[in-house]
Parts: structure tokens; C-alpha cells; sequence
């Protein structure tokens, strides 16, 4: 099995319960779920169908503000931005634009719109987006290339960090979640792509170019 970050072919079970297995890659420690185990487009758009993002829910727009309040910080004025995976109720974009940046959308079942990959942008986001991608180094890969020398990929995920029980980790039930990433996978993807790493939180990441 070759690990999807940094296609090392050295990866072992790393857990395995009732509904799928796990595997890390001995190279950058990246966790992920074989593509067997992978659900279908159908089903995976059905499940993200009942999320209720709505932007006028003040708890949604806190949670999102993890990462909204020191992006902005990093930006300047007017930036130009795309919400990557922006899901069926953009609201970063909305916040985003409240503080005067403009922000295109793409997400593959919502706004596919492949225009935005002729453009170039000052900042990207994918928030909670990137523990769903089966092809993490495609994705990163192409949001690099369209990212201007300067701009910053914003990046929220849940870290797998050293204290984290698996076992019990609730972030790893979710069907749809297939990849965990914990510091040393991040700073591996990071230097891949020629970018410089920062952690502002547990679960908040910023690459720059």
C-alpha cells in the first residue's frame, strides 16, 4: 500500500476496528484509510448534504473563526481568496468578505466551478476539507501552483497529536474522514511542496509561498 502523502511504499496497520482499518506510513507518520474502505461519491455527498452550516448560526461562525480571525490577520486589504471545499453553505467566504477580501468557491459537489484553477490567489482556505481528500498531494499540489509567491494555504484539521488516544478519538468515526496528519506528516507535505509551515493552533495550519 503507498502512503497518499509522500508515496512511500513502507506502511503498516496502525488500528483496526469493526468498520475499516488504518494505516501509517512509517516515512512521514500520515494516517489514512484504504481506498476500500473509501466511501462513494453518492454517499459521501448524502452525509455532507446534512450538515446544517448556516452563516447566520453564531456557534458555526465561532468555530470558523478559529481560523478567519488570524488569517485576516496575515492579509492585506482586498485580498483575493478561494474557499476550497467550501461546502453547501459557504460562510469563511462570507466572513472573509465582511472584513473586505473577495472569495471565489469550489467544492466538487457544490461549486465545481473549474475556473478558479486558472486564477491566482493570495490566500487559500480549506477548513476541515483536507482529512476528506483520498489524493492530498494531488489536491496541494494544484492549490500550490495557484497560489501567488507570498500567499498563504489556511488549513483547519484536527492534529493528530502525540496525546490523542485513537481508540477513542471521535474525530477518526466520522465515514468520511480518510487521512490524520500529526506535525511531522504536515511538515513533510510542507516541504514537498515548498512552503513554509506554521502552527497557530492544535488545528489551525498556515503554509506560505
Amino acid at each position: 500500500m503507498t502512503c497518499p502523502l509522500c508515496l512511500s511504499k513502507y506502511c503498516s496497520e496502525f488500528y483496526k476496528d469493526k468498520f475499516r482499518e488504518y494505516l501509517q506510513c512509517s516515512n512521514c507518520e500520515f494516517v489514512f484509510v484504504p481506498s476500500q474502505y473509501h466511501l462513494s461519491d453518492f454517499d459521501e455527498k448524502e452525509r455532507y448534504d446534512t450538515h446544517n452550516n448556516n452563516p447566520k448560526d453564531p456557534r458555526y461562525r465561532k468555530f470558523l473563526s478559529q481560523l478567519t480571525q488570524p488569517l485576516s490577520d496575515l492579509l492585506s486589504y482586498g485580498s483575493h481568496g478561494l474557499d476550497f471545499g467550501c461546502g453547501p453553505g459557504p460562510t469563511l467566504s462570507l466572513m472573509l468578505e465582511e472584513e473586505g477580501h473577495q472569495v471565489d468557491l469550489y467544492d466538487k459537489y457544490y461549486v465545481k466551478d473549474q475556473s478558479v484553477f486558472n486564477k491566482e490567489f493570495d490566500f487559500i482556505t480549506l477548513t476541515e476539507v483536507i482529512e476528506h481528500l483520498s489524493d492530498p498531494l494531488f489536491e496541494l499540489e494544484r492549490l500550490t501552483s495557484i497560489l501567488k509567491p507570498g500567499g498563504i494555504i489556511a488549513i483547519m484539521t484536527q492534529t493528530l497529536s502525540q496525546g490523542i488516544d485513537f481508540e477513542a478519538w471521535y474525530y477518526k468515526n466520522d465515514p468520511s474522514h480518510i487521512g490524520f496528519y500529526n506535525q511531522k506528516s504536515l511538515q513533510i507535505l510542507a516541504d514537498h511542496l515548498g512552503l513554509k509551515i506554521s502552527h497557530y493552533s492544535d488545528r489551525v495550519i498556515f503554509f506560505k509561498k
